[in-house]
């Protein structure tokens, strides 16, 4: 582990590690929970700042990410770890023993996750079409491709994707997958190739490859990655104690906005509007502390993939005080 927070084992990059351990403020006698283990760079640093009395409690649905964590942590008495989705963190028994300091969440799917061509993750690495965080989960991305009609494909690819072209890409699927089943990424990725038009990059910037979008799309669908998300914003917001901090990094425009809206749902009074009765006094139960910190020109060169990271903390307020 360098001082910067990569894990020199795996190669992996944590994205903002400064400021979110900074937006976490960490106490070291605090309670602090990663939502999204990973590889464990974050987690690293929170430990760091952590005394004898304090505890960091580590989850992760990829049972490789749990590996990784027992294998690092496991032999530390102030480090507890489970696998599963942060959705079920309020019923974890180390999270219901006490409030907790703050809670970490890093979106998206990690870097390991999308070198290892096994996962299915990549479109430029011929693997099997899996694209499941957790492999244990229902379906794979090849299982839905195989029985979701066309109207479902574009639905998905234009919902989670933003992609123009969703229609012509889910009609060319449902045609090709009547000569054989779609199976692997590099399958998938050629017929997608072939229905959308590359665009112009510009100066000095890579060309996106044509199935960035619908790759995207289809892996929310599959890990359920919004729905998740707004039931653990309301998981963490519900275990943290008055003055804990909640911290998330999101790496796509959709998860941002879900995040965006629930702090400041929490944090800032709606607009009032006059031809309406008057409500009930506004009680914020959040403050925000960072509004979509981004990446600095230092850590882009080290590290492209924070190109798009987006964090935002905020912190929990005593309601009961205030009321």
């Amino acid at each position: 582990m360098t001082a910067g927070g990569a894990d020199v084992t795996s190669g992996h990059l944590p994205v903002l590690y400064a400021q979110v351990l900074d937006g976490l403020h960490v106490r070291p006698d605090g309670r602090y929970l990663d939502g999204t283990f990973g590889r464990g760079g974050h987690a690293a640093g929170v430990l760091a700042q952590l005394g004898a009395d304090g505890r960091l409690l580590l989850m992760d649905k990829d049972p490789e990410a749990i590996a990784v964590a027992e294998a690092r942590f496991g032999d530390d008495p102030r480090v507890s770890i489970f696998r599963g989705s942060f959705i079920e963190l309020t019923g974890w028994h180390e999270v219901a023993q006490a409030p907790l300091d703050g809670v970490l969440f890093d979106l998206g799917v990690s870097s390991p996750q999308l070198d290892v061509a096994e996962r299915g993750f990549s479109f430029g690495k011929d693997g099997p079409l899996d694209m499941r965080m957790d492999p244990d989960a229902d379906e794979s991305a090849a299982e839905w491709i195989a029985r979701a009609d066309e109207a479902a494909i574009a639905d998905v690819l234009w919902t989670y994707g933003e992609e123009r072209m969703s229609r012509r890409i889910a009609r060319a699927i449902v045609a090709r997958r009547v000569e054989a089943p779609f199976l692997r990424t590099a399958d998938l990725a050629a017929v997608i190739g072939a229905n959308v038009p590359r665009g112009k990059s510009k100066p000095g910037q890579k060309e996106t490859h044509p199935a960035t979008r619908s790759f995207q799309a289809i892996r929310i669908h599959i890990n359920r990655e919004l729905a998740d998300l707004e039931t653990g914003l309301d998981a963490a917001l519900a275990a943290l104690r008055p003055g804990g901090r909640l911290a998330v990094i999101s790496f796509h425009s959709l998860e941002d906005r879900i995040v965006k809206r629930f702090i400041a749902g929490h944090a800032k009074a709606p607009a009032g509007n006059r031809r309406l009765p008057e409500a009930a006094p506004f009680v914020p139960r959040l403050r925000i502390v960072a509004d979509a910190t981004k990446a600095d020109d230092a850590e882009l060169r080290a590290n492209p993939r924070a190109r798009s990271a987006v964090l935002r903390v905020a912190e929990k307020l005593d309601v009961e005080a205030a009321a």
